[in-house]
């Protein structure tokens, strides 16, 4: 509440007025951002605020996780992954990796509407919000075949709605993150420097990659930065920024919750005859396993979404 407040007290003291004549087209507010946070998101593609979200409900998260993992609360719809290397060996037994689609669990799904991180969000999409993906990471400790890395991608590979200027990313830290556990890893001004979804595939790597882990193609040479972060900490990125996150080098697991929110304004589109046709088929596929029967890619986008603050448009599971 007292961060709210502050926040509050500086927009109403004029703290995060812009200039009229500065031209913003990745953010629509700066009722929370700073002007500087604002110009940063722009140029760079992503913003941290720091100690966004509480420890104790970092901890909560952390016990229904575990509670999850260990079979004691199971949620309909939700996908467990697992890394390829440990399933490889003994995959009931092999540790969960992440938890994807939580929005029918109450206790993880607090987060998605929490109204600090939404108060953020709203600066990037407007005040019409969907919750549209739900992700609980556990980065594992890298057992030697360095498949605990994820490849460099754009997040908007996976989502076929639009325009990708209203989506933006919340991935809070449930830990100290660094660079030997595993931190992200962005490419500053991707989105604009790039501007456009490039086609993506699994990265040929000998340890194997895990499912779902499409990367573009991508030089080590090229410029990133590690975002290394304490706990409650927040990044916020736009849908088309390369990024990544490396190898855990530890003993421990690397925690993170995140959720991708769209403005509930924008529309779904087709994706036959373009680069996202091979993850879309990837995608009904798994989800016929799951469900026993087809349904379309745009239609599991609409199950798993959640209005979460405003009015309901045409990304809602009604239209």
């Amino acid at each position: 509440m007292a961060h709210r407040l502050a926040i509050l007290k500086r927009h109403l003291e004029g703290a995060n007025c812009a200039s009229s004549t500065e031209n913003f087209r990745y953010t629509v507010n700066n009722r929370f951002l700073t002007r500087e946070q604002r110009q940063f998101y722009e140029k760079n593609g992503f913003v941290v605020i720091p100690r966004l979200v509480d420890p104790e409900r970092l901890e909560t998260y952390r016990d229904r996780f575990e509670q999850i993992s260990m079979g004691f609360v199971k949620i309909d719809l939700m996908t467990v992954m697992r890394d390829v290397a440990y399933a490889k060996t003994n995959r009931d037994r092999s540790p969960i990796t992440k938890l994807q689609n939580f929005q029918d669990d109450a206790v993880l799904f607090d987060y998605c509407r929490l109204p600090s991180v939404l108060d953020y969000v709203s600066d990037f999409v407007g005040d019409d919000v969907m919750a549209m993906h739900t992700m609980l990471i556990n980065k594992p400790p890298d057992p030697g075949t360095l498949s605990s890395r994820h490849p460099m991608h754009q997040d908007l590979h996976y989502f076929p709605f639009r325009p990708a200027d209203r989506i933006v990313c919340s991935w809070t830290a449930m830990q100290r993150v660094h660079r030997d556990n595993g931190c992200l890893v962005v490419q500053p001004g991707s989105h604009q420097t790039v501007g456009r979804l490039l086609p993506h595939d699994y990265p040929k790597w000998e340890g194997g990659v895990n499912k779902m882990y499409h990367g573009v193609d991508y030089s080590p040479d090229m410029p990133r930065l590690h975002l290394e972060m304490n706990a409650g900490d927040t990044v916020l990125f736009h849908p088309l920024l390369i990024h990544g996150s490396g190898t855990n080098r530890t003993m421990g697991f690397r925690k993170a919750i995140s959720c991708h929110y769209a403005s509930s304004h924008c529309s779904y589109i087709d994706v036959k005859g373009t680069t996202q046709e091979g993850i879309a088929k990837e995608a009904e596929g798994m989800a016929k396993k799951m469900l026993g029967f087809p349904i379309s890619y745009t239609d599991t986008w609409k199950v798993r979404s959640r209005l979460v603050k405003g009015v309901e448009g045409s990304l809602s599971q009604s239209s």
